[in-house]
């Protein structure tokens, strides 16, 4: 197993933890993106072990890093929405 494979590993499980154990909304948006970033990690490293060079795998993670750019905007922009809603700028 590379060393690439075990940092996406635990940039998953880091970015789990994160996801359960925080409570403000901002900070799970940002676990969330490191689940993320791990999934394309992953991806990446398992399209480097395959024989046959193949283009698909790279343009995935091309397509989900600005899907998630995207996500990640309108999440950030509801969760203060939400908190100026509620009369308190921390977005809890």
């Amino acid at each position: 197993m590379s060393l690439y494979a075990v940092l996406a590993a635990a940039l998953f499980f880091l970015g789990l933890h994160g996801l359960f154990a925080a409570r403000h909304m901002l900070r799970k948006i940002l676990a969330l993106n490191v689940m993320t970033a791990a999934v394309f990690l992953l991806l990446v490293v398992l399209a480097e072990r395959a024989d046959v060079a193949d283009s698909v795998p790279h343009a995935m993670v091309l397509t989900g890093i600005v899907i998630s750019v995207g996500v990640t905007a309108v999440a950030v922009i509801l969760v203060v929405h939400l908190a100026h809603g509620r009369g308190r700028d921390r977005g809890d």
